[in-house]
């Protein structure tokens, strides 16, 4: 028995040479097989369509078929052109396709067509189609290719090909030309502009932004017509540099607009070219060198992600700039790139009509994938950078944004690098930290020793125990919070604070949000400050469940944290048992003295002087000692009575003090007394 051809032309010649098909000959050959067991094949063929538009499929030959036109007689041309109807008024016929069979035309056309996505010369079968974009794009390396070759076979193949896409494409090219000339573009024509691998410009989120043009589409969206760039820009996934996407829309419009009035155009339009280019390799620089992680200020606007899309945020606070705990901690927004060794990637256009089986690679190596790059990092900062040196052409196309943390307002977004500050660090912090000289030293000394050599002891588990957690008890406004800012401020490490409201009241949601917060802190080395920390820290109880697991859920975590946490309480009588093993240093703050109050007035006084030297002799420093106050409460008396000097237009005076005090005077009574009176 023999294979029919399931082709229809294949089983009409295995019919003429005498083979059995089995549509056009109506006996059963086989009457006595078993289903499935002829070993044959048995063609079917759709029926026409009846008056509703159906068709069923049928076991009759169609008697209606015509010749392929494609077959070894075809094959001998150098070029196979399709042709379909133009309705457009202008010719009768147009060019729907082209496929190139000449092999010396493929060879001609590789240096034209070098690195053009989507297209490889080399195959068996090279295809074009309308509006042959690649050819609109390339048009003067076609016309340098002709001009050059010294083949006269070559050359008499590219004449041909030169000669029909010349007759077609004359209008576009014309048209291009005059747009170009006179800096202007339409909608339907805008594809012209936007070569494959061209630079193109655009201002996203108020930043200038440069990126490698790959592919563009027209798209129909429930907001109208759009022009799709799908382009690259050079960005960090928190170990290397690489690719991402970056998407950029160009929306309908009527008529003609200048190219430089698009929301993207190509860079090589800008009207100040050289100065842009400066700027844009400047802030890619920027970009490289925060790389990695880093410990900075930040004033401006920041994005973020809601449930509907981003949000502006306005930021002014210290941030960490880590991609790679980003990564970490939002799995779903993870920021994949494709390895700089690689081309930016030569993806096909959806309409460009330009395609082929396989893609073209060009290769841009900065590095080899196989290296193990390793991170410079400062021993002072614990910032770490990135050594790997990006090329001018990719440090202008480097992000303009970067991935974070913000301490203040504890999100996880998205820092314009213009934006981005170094910090300016208090020097006089920890001295005006009214303390003990003993105690202060010894609080800085064992933060200081934790960061450095946390890895030096570990309990009988591996992972318990590495934490250092310094409990801070006493009266509201004694210095407890400004401990731990104070030794975060010497230290210039970050400070996390961070209260019960911030982690929930749900124990699911607390132990998720405190494990995420300690691993942030132990990560970033980081000062973890719990303030109020009483919920947690109040003896458990038989009759409260819940705060119970609050309670045991803190307890279980704090084992395996491996960094520095302050707790402050104003509670220490209430604290749990459990709690006394697990604290390494406890300190207990008793109320402000007279010296410690007047050392609090002269430091808020330098403060609010700017540098300059204060109106307040010491016979008034020693009566403002003498009130009874915390640190808290002469803070705030001195910015009221700053307020009304300012609105006085006098400087800040004890005449201005004394006139808020008294006024506290009447309301806070006994408290804002003069001692001795």
């Amino acid at each position: 028995m023999t294979l029919l051809e399931s082709s229809p032309i294949v089983a009409v010649k295995d019919a003429a040479t005498g083979l059995v098909d089995r549509a056009t000959n109506g006996n059963d050959a086989f009457p006595d097989a078993k289903p499935g067991m002829i070993t044959d094949v048995k063609n079917l063929y759709q029926s026409k369509p009846d008056n509703r538009g159906k068709t069923t499929w049928v076991d009759k030959y169609p008697d209606d078929l015509e010749e392929a036109a494609e077959n070894a007689e075809s094959a001998r041309y150098a070029l196979l052109i399709r042709n379909s109807k133009c309705y457009d008024g202008r010719k009768k016929l147009q060019i729907d396709s082209i496929v190139v069979q000449s092999p010396l035309l493929k060879q001609g056309l590789s240096s034209v067509l070098k690195d053009y996505p989507g297209i490889t010369t080399t195959l068996d079968r090279l295809t074009f189609k309308a509006p042959f974009q690649a050819f609109i794009h390339r048009w003067k390396n076609l016309l340098e290719a002709l001009e050059s070759e010294q083949d006269p076979e070559t050359k008499d193949h590219l004449e041909l090909l030169h000669r029909i896409l010349e007759a077609e494409l004359r209008d576009d090219l014309k048209a291009r030309d005059d747009f170009i000339l006179n800096g202007v573009i339409t909608y339907s024509t805008i594809w012209m502009i936007f070569e494959p691998g061209t630079t193109i410009f655009t201002v996203k989120d108020g930043q200038n932004c440069a990126a490698k043009f790959n592919s563009g589409n027209y798209q129909q969206t429930q907001c109208g017509h759009r022009y799709v760039l799908g382009c690259q820009v050079v960005d960090w996934d928190g170990e290397n540099f690489g690719l991402g996407s970056a998407p950029f829309y160009v929306w309908e419009f009527e008529g003609t607009t200048r190219i430089t009035k698009l929301s993207a155009y190509p860079l090589e339009y800008h009207p100040n070219l050289v100065k842009m280019k400066e700027a844009l390799i400047r802030r890619g620089k920027a970009f490289e060198e925060l790389s990695g992680y880093h410990y900075k200020n930040y004033q401006g606007i920041a994005i973020g992600e809601g449930p509907w899309g981003p949000i502006k945020y306005n930021v002014d606070s210290r941030i960490i700039i880590d991609t790679y705990a980003w990564n970490r901690f939002n799995p779903n927004k993870q920021v994949n790139l494709a390895t700089l060794a690689r081309a930016i990637e030569n993806a096909c256009s959806v309409d460009s009509g330009d395609y082929s089986e396989d893609e073209d690679e060009n290769e841009v190596e900065i590095y080899d994938d196989d290296e193990d790059h390793e991170f410079d990092e400062d021993v002072a900062t614990g910032e770490r950078r990135n050594p790997t040196s990006l090329t001018d052409d990719q440090l202008l196309m480097c992000s303009a944004s970067l991935k974070g943390y913000s301490l203040k307002n504890k999100k996880w977004l998205t820092f314009s690098i213009g934006s981005v500050l170094d910090i300016e660090y208090s020097e006089s912090a920890f001295e005006s930290l009214v303390l003990p000289e003993d105690h202060k030293e010894l609080i800085l000394a064992l933060a200081e020793s934790q960061v450095q050599h946390r890895d030096s002891f570990d309990d009988v588990i591996q992972g318990k125990g590495k934490g250092m957690i310094m409990l801070l008890s006493g009266p509201p406004g004694v210095g407890k919070t400004l401990t731990a800012e104070s030794v975060a401020e010497t230290m210039r490490a970050p400070l996390y604070m961070m209260s019960a409201g911030d982690l929930g009241l749900d124990s699911s949601q607390v132990e998720s949000s405190l494990s995420n917060v300690l691993e942030m802190a132990s990560k970033w080395n980081a000062v973890l400050l719990l303030d109020e920390a009483d919920v947690f820290l109040e003896q458990r109880s038989s009759h409260d469940l819940e705060r119970n697991k609050l309670v045991s859920i803190f307890l279980r975590i704090l084992e395996y944290y491996e960094g520095i946490l302050f707790l402050t309480t104003n509670r220490v009588d209430n604290i749990d048992a459990a709690f006394q093993s697990r604290i390494h240093i406890s300190m207990q703050y008793g109320e402000l003295s007279t010296s410690s109050r007047r050392h609090v007035w002269v430091n808020f006084l330098n403060a609010s002087s700017k540098g300059k030297k204060h109106n307040f002799s010491d016979q008034d420093l020693d009566k403002l000692a003498g009130y009874k106050m915390n640190g808290r409460e002469i803070k705030n008396v001195l910015k009221t009575a700053q307020l009304l000097a300012s609105k006085k237009g006098k400087g800040l005076g004890y005449e201005h003090v004394e006139s808020v005090l008294a006024i506290e005077q009447r309301h806070v009574g006994d408290q804002t007394q003069l001692s001795g009176n």
